[in-house]
C-alpha cells in the first residue's frame, strides 16, 4: 500500500470512528458495530489491506486500550456512589459472569464434544460484559440513575473477573494446581495486592501531581505511570486490570486530590452519564486538571480502541464464521438465559427497579474488547485446538452488540426522554 493511501485510510477510520460514536444518540447502534463491519469491509472484503501484517499486534492493541478504559473509569467514578449500589452490582456482575460462563461451557462441550477446562476457557472468555461498549449507551438513556450504576458496577468487575478466570484456567490446563482451595487463595491474593498496590500509588501520586500538573507533558508522565503499574502488579502476579482501575478511582477520590482539583462536588464534575465530563459556569472551567486528565486518556482510549476493533473486522475469515455460527447462536442462547436467570435472581438487591426495567438490564449484555482480547491470548496460550475462538468472539460480540440496540431501543420507547416545557412569555395588554 502507498504510504498517501495509507495515511488516507487512517485518517478515514479516525473520521468513521467519531461519527459512529456521535450516532450513537440518534441511532442507538453501538459504535464497534460499525467498526468492526469497516474492517471486514476493507480486509476480507476489498482487501485493501493485509491482516497477517498486524496479526501480532493485535493482543498488544487490545490490552492498551483495555487498560485505559478501565483507567479513565476510575477517575470518573465517585466513591459514595459507588459504595451505594456496590452489592447489587458485584451481585450482578459475579452472578451473571458465573451462570454464563457455565452455559456457554455447556454449549461447547455439547457441540465440540472438548472436555471441562477446554469448555470452561471458551466460556471464561465470552462471560463478561464490555464496560468500553455498555457505556456510550448509558449516556444516551433515560434510565434512572441507580440502574445505570448497577449496570456500571457490573460492567467494571466483569472485566477483572473474566481476566482472573482465563488466567486460572490457563495454569490449570498447563498443568497447575486445580485445587479448589489454591484457586480461591489466589485470587484472593491477587485481588488484595491489586486493590493496596493501585491506593498506595494513587494516594502517593495525588500528592504530587499538585507538584506535576504545571510542567508539560504531566498527562503523558501519569500515563506512564499506569502502564508501570500494569507491569509492575503482573509481574508480582497481582491483578493488574484492577490494579489500575482501583488507582484511577483513589486518583479521583483521595482528599488531598479532591482538594487540588476541586473534585469532591459530584455536581459540577462530571462522570460516566455525562458527554462533557467539564462543565461551565460562570466563565470558569470547576476541576480543570481533572477535565485534562479525562480528555487526554479518553482520547488515547478512543484512537487505541477504534484501530483495535477495526483490526478484528479485519482478521475475520469468513470460512470460520459460517462454520461456527450455529455455535455462536448457541453461545448467544446460553448468554441470554444465564443473563435473565440472574437479573430474576437478584431482585432483592434491587427491589426498587421496576419490571422494565428489569427487562432492559437482560438485554444490556454486550460483549467487546475484552471477549476479543482474552480469545486471543488463549488462541496463543493453547494452539491450534482453539482456533475457531477468533471467529468465535467476533460472531458473539456482534450478535450481543444487536441485542444491546434492541434493549436501548426499548429503553428509549419505555423511557422517554423529558422535553422540557416552553415557558410562554406574558404579552402586555395594551389595548387603550
Amino acid at each position: 500500500m502507498a504510504l498517501n493511501l495509507f495515511f488516507a485510510l487512517l485518517g478515514g477510520l479516525l473520521v468513521l470512528a467519531f461519527v459512529a460514536n456521535r450516532l450513537v444518540r440518534f441511532t442507538g447502534v453501538p459504535d464497534v458495530i460499525i467498526l468492526m463491519a469497516t474492517g471486514v469491509l476493507i480486509g476480507p472484503v476489498r482487501h485493501w489491506v493485509n491482516p497477517e501484517i498486524f496479526r501480532g499486534a493485535t493482543q498488544g492493541f487490545g490490552s492498551l486500550a483495555l487498560i485505559l478504559i478501565l483507567f479513565e473509569g476510575g477517575l470518573e467514578l465517585k466513591l459514595r456512589e459507588i459504595v451505594s449500589h456496590f452489592g447489587g452490582g458485584l451481585f450482578l456482575a459475579i452472578f451473571s459472569y458465573v451462570l454464563s460462563a457455565v452455559g456457554v461451557a455447556l454449549v461447547c462441550r455439547h457441540a465440540l464434544h472438548f472436555a471441562w477446562i477446554p469448555s470452561l476457557l471458551v466460556g471464561a472468555a465470552l462471560g463478561c460484559i464490555s464496560s468500553s461498549i455498555i457505556l456510550p449507551v448509558l449516556q444516551q438513556v433515560n434510565l434512572r440513575r441507580e440502574v445505570k450504576v448497577t449496570l456500571l458496577v457490573e460492567a467494571t468487575f466483569g472485566d477483572a473477573l473474566a481476566v482472573l478466570a482465563v488466567t486460572t484456567l490457563l495454569d490449570i490446563a498447563a498443568g497447575g494446581s486445580a485445587s479448589a482451595k489454591v484457586i480461591t487463595w489466589s485470587l484472593f491474593a491477587s485481588v488484595i495486592l491489586a486493590v493496596t498496590s493501585g491506593v498506595l500509588i494513587g494516594a502517593l501520586w495525588s500528592y504530587l501531581l499538585p507538584l506535576l500538573s504545571e510542567e508539560r507533558f504531566w498527562h503523558v508522565l501519569t500515563f506512564g505511570v499506569v502502564l508501570l503499574i500494569y507491569s509492575g502488579v503482573h509481574a508480582v502476579h497481582g491483578n493488574e486490570l484492577v490494579a489500575v482501575l482501583v488507582f484511577g478511582l483513589t486518583l479521583s477520590n483521595y482528599p488531598a486530590a479532591q482538594r487540588r482539583f476541586q473534585l469532591g462536588d459530584a455536581s459540577e464534575s462530571g462522570d460516566w452519564f455525562s458527554e462533557t465530563p467539564v462543565k461551565q459556569e460562570h466563565g470558569r472551567l470547576h476541576a480543570q486538571h481533572h477535565g485534562q486528565m479525562l480528555t487526554f486518556h479518553g482520547e488515547l482510549a478512543f484512537l487505541i480502541r477504534t484501530f483495535f476493533f477495526v483490526l478484528l473486522g479485519a482478521l475475520v475469515e469468513f470460512d470460520g464464521l459460517r462454520k461456527h455460527a450455529v455455535l455462536a447462536l448457541g453461545c448467544f442462547g446460553a448468554l441470554l438465559i444465564a443473563r435473565w436467570l440472574s437479573v430474576q435472581t437478584g431482585r432483592f438487591a434491587w427491589r426498587a427497579f421496576t419490571s422494565h426495567e428489569r427487562e432492559l438490564m437482560i438485554w444490556f449484555l454486550p460483549r467487546g474488547l475484552i471477549t476479543a482480547v482474552l480469545g486471543i491470548e488463549i488462541v496463543e496460550a493453547r494452539g491450534a485446538d482453539f482456533e475457531f475462538l477468533p471467529s468465535l468472539a467476533f460472531a458473539v460480540i456482534l450478535i450481543t452488540n444487536l441485542a444491546l440496540l434492541i434493549g436501548a431501543l426499548r429503553a428509549r420507547r419505555l423511557f422517554p426522554e423529558q422535553v422540557p416545557a416552553v415557558t410562554e412569555l406574558a404579552v402586555p395588554d395594551i389595548t387603550p
